[in-house]
């Protein structure tokens, strides 16, 4: 009997069915409220109980299942990337970088053909500050994409700016843990980041990119993108290049002073979700264009810089941004929880003709963006729809919390989970292309990169913003600075100084200049807080 004679006969369990199956019980429509067993609920509005008093009996089915699963809504928030707001949209390749043929440096199958789309999902967040923090605070923006390619996902996880505070994975912990609150008192405070920042000079081209108007991106759509670290491209040959990737977006890129955040946050802490979920409402997409920047994949030992390290531009005018596709974001999600909260990225995801670089950072990431998933979602975090890819998957992969289905291939030997097996099990792919076998040698270290110049690019950043940038740029750090401790602030001096001696002077003169205010300011202020009372009330 079909669905439709099912209804008809009020026989709605007859058949096979499945976990999203659309029958109804008789009298039921499809608005009807049911438990997750599929029992119409008929009183949704008390427990049962002895009397209309209570006390309540335990035999509650429907209230200990609706409150029992509201106890668990919530995932373990991300550490860091908690705030964010996405959106779905597609990726339309050009077939060229620049005016070359792409397949000269890459053989990924989604950049092949002039007007191919392949669809996205596309995560923002914030960095550091939890998931109901305000979006108007300093901190670098995250910009995740996930390709729902034909040959399976590839996730370009990155941020707003092009460069990261550090270059060796093992700092990661310690670095996000100086910018969190205070693990004794809660509260995030200056000192602990620029104590931090102080004593790690490699840090300084980000310290100054964030406490400029980019440290307080306007919206999500007039930001940009960037992978930050370095990648890889193979051709059919499989001779490989290096690449760095940037979104630019087509509506113009737009910051915010910290007065401007201030003045936004008074009356709105959700304004760039908001301003995101609203254009695409509207039928404004916001859409970017994707360029790569292209090295041959060797050491450059005549740049003044390692290409593999993150808190180094790759310079335009050397490297050109050869525009490689465009990105649309044309639909909303339809559940937040659903497709934003639990999207899982990863920098290890990657498609056929892209791959690694032996960037230390990058190789870090790639362990620990998946791993954080796994640890947050689950071990079958993949069979989720937001993350699943839109193709065949088949594994030997099985169980686990949550699974929610098999990976079998059609007429694949259910009683055969490995490989290799002569009893109509799983095989491998067939070899296209030639290996990419690169030659490593050396001698195992712990050392830092010999180019490390951790000054010149922050001198030159700082040269190259116009005067409202670098006024608010001197004006955040001074704020900031002045409740750091006195050693803090010299070390911190120093180094602006080593990038540019007129930025080390604005911060030194900032500083004495704030401390001279405050010396007048103290008296007036014990005098309005001696005066200042509370609403006093009596209690109830």
């Amino acid at each position: 009997m079909d669905n439709d004679k099912a209804l008809e006969n009020g026989n709605a369990s007859t058949g096979a069915g499945d976990a999203l199956d659309h029958r109804l019980a008789e009298g039921e429509d499809q608005q009807t409220l049911t438990t997750r067993q599929g029992h119409p609920v008929t009183y949704n509005q008390n427990l049962r109980t002895v009397g209309n008093r209570g006390p309540a009996t335990l035999e509650n089915y429907h209230f200990i299942e609706k409150i029992s699963h509201f106890d668990r809504e919530r995932i373990p928030e991300r550490v860091v990337h908690a705030r964010g707001a996405g959106a779905h949209g597609y990726f339309e390749a050009y077939g060229k970088a620049g005016n070359e043929p792409i397949d000269k440096y890459t053989r990924a199958k989604l950049f092949q053909e002039a007007g191919k789309q392949t669809p996205v999902f596309v995560r923002f967040s914030s960095v550091i500050h939890g998931g109901h923090s305000p979006e108007t605070l300093r901190d670098p923006r995250g910009f995740a994409v996930k390709f729902y390619t034909e040959d399976g996902n590839w996730d370009l996880v990155g941020n707003n700016l092009k460069i990261f505070f550090i270059r060796d994975a093992i700092k990661f912990p310690d670095m996000i843990h100086a910018f969190k609150p205070d693990p004794v008192t809660n509260i995030q405070h200056p000192e602990r980041f620029f104590d931090f920042c102080s004593n790690s000079p490699e840090t300084i081209h980000m310290v100054t990119f964030v406490y400029s108007p980019w440290g307080i991106p306007a919206n999500y759509r007039q930001m940009q993108g960037s992978g930050v670290n370095t990648y890889k491209w193979l051709n059919k040959e499989g001779k490989a290049v290096l690449v760095k990737y940037h979104w630019e977006p087509k509506q113009g890129i737009k910051n915010l002073t910290s007065q401007e955040a201030a003045a936004i946050q008074t009356k709105n802490f959700n304004h760039a979700t908001q301003d995101l979920y609203e254009a695409i409402k509207k039928g404004e997409y916001p859409e970017w264009e994707l360029l790569v920047q292209i090295m041959s994949d060797d050491e450059h030992p005549e740049l003044d810089f390692d290409p593999l390290d993150d808190t180094k531009i790759w310079p335009k005018d050397q490297f050109p941004w050869l525009p490689i596709g465009r990105m649309v974001l044309n639909k909303n999600p339809e559940n937040y929880f659903a497709e934003v909260e639990q999207a899982a990225f990863g920098t290890g995801v990657l498609v056929d003709g892209l791959d690694f670089s032996d960037d230390k950072m990058l190789q870090g990431r790639t362990f620990s963006y998946s791993d954080t998933q796994r640890y947050r979602v689950g071990a079958n975090y993949l069979q989720l729809p937001i993350n699943a890819p839109k193709k065949h998957v088949s594994t030997n992969q099985r169980d686990g919390q949550m699974a929610f289905y098999v990976d079998q291939a059609p007429g694949q030997n259910p009683h055969v989970n490995y490989e290799p097996s002569s009893m109509n099990g799983l095989k491998e792919a067939p070899k296209q292309y030639p290996d990419y076998t690169p030659h490593i040698a050396g001698k195992l270290v712990r050392e830092s990169i010999e180019r490390t110049n951790d000054f010149e690019q922050a001198g030159d950043t700082y040269r190259s913003f116009d005067d409202v940038e670098r006024t608010d740029l001197i004006h955040n750090l001074v704020t900031d600075l002045a409740v750091c401790r006195p050693q803090i602030q010299e070390r911190m001096i120093e180094l602006f100084t080593k990038c540019d001696p007129d930025y080390g002077r604005q911060v030194a003169e900032g500083l004495k200049s704030y401390r001279y205010q405050h010396k007048l300011d103290k008296k007036e202020q014990a005098v309005q807080e001696a005066e200042q009372k509370g609403h006093s009330t009596d209690s109830y």
